[in-house]
């Protein structure tokens, strides 16, 4: 079986669970540490041409990571395209398990099994609290309605406010972002990078916690810790 990965957090789950199978996968790809593979480009820039010449028995991609142009490419070209589509934790459970499950592997590792019952809890008692959650300034963007990261933090009792919000990651002025009077901000260290330095000092008096953009927006061995990351890092902001 020879696989081609094109979205992060599937890249980490193949490797850790079917050693072996993976030949290539994309530039951003940086887990786990020390995977030897082709390089095959960004996610939305992918090398069509390096990835034909791998010869993979699938492709693994990502309806939003994933251009469909890119993705039309490399089935024009002959290859099988495993396309994933992840909005929930449940979601993403079902989604690794069917990938796993094509790249000769088990449905249910370990890592896995663990995953789905650090996330079955019920949300931390003390309350919901409100937040509004940066991905990206210059310009400021959010996120927004049906997001697999608003859907992990709201299992982790925090509502953001842009829920609802008729695009999936829209831009609003910060301004407009303090205005919405958040209990909380949540700065990710992806795909921006917020800092203590940076991001914190455009919301004066509110709590910010900074987390770890792999715990909050990958689904893969990573989602066995990050409910207990992600809380850790939610609580420290309010003390």
């Amino acid at each position: 079986m020879r696989v081609v990965s094109l979205v992060p957090s599937l890249t980490e789950a193949v490797a850790v669970t079917v050693p072996g199978v993976l030949v290539g996968a994309t530039d951003w790809c940086s887990h786990p540490a020390g995977l030897d593979v082709t390089r095959i480009g960004g996610t939305k820039n992918p090398e069509v041409e390096r990835i034909v010449a791998l010869a993979p028995d699938l492709v693994i991609a990502n309806e939003e990571e994933n251009r469909e142009p890119d993705l039309a490419a490399l089935r024009a070209a002959g290859l099988r395209v495993l396309v994933t589509e992840v909005r929930d934790v449940p979601q993403a459970f079902r989604e690794l398990a069917r990938v796993l499950d094509a790249c000769g592997g088990p449905a249910r590792p370990d890592w896995l099994a663990r995953a789905e019952r650090a996330w079955a809890q019920p949300p931390p008692l003390g309350g919901r609290r409100t937040a509004v959650v940066p991905i990206w300034r210059r310009p400021w963007m959010v996120l927004g309605r049906d997001t697999f990261a608003g859907d992990v933090l709201a299992r982790l009792g925090v509502d953001h406010l842009h829920a609802a919000h008729a695009e999936r990651y829209p831009r609003i002025p910060v301004g407009e972002l303090r205005e919405a009077g958040p209990d909380l901000v949540v700065l990710p260290d992806e795909p921006y990078r917020f800092t203590a330095d940076d991001g914190p000092e455009a919301f004066p008096g509110v709590p910010c916690a900074l987390v770890s953009g792999r715990h909050l927006t990958w689904y893969g061995p990573s989602l066995a810790e990050a409910r207990e990351a992600l809380d850790k890092a939610l609580r420290a902001a309010h003390r």
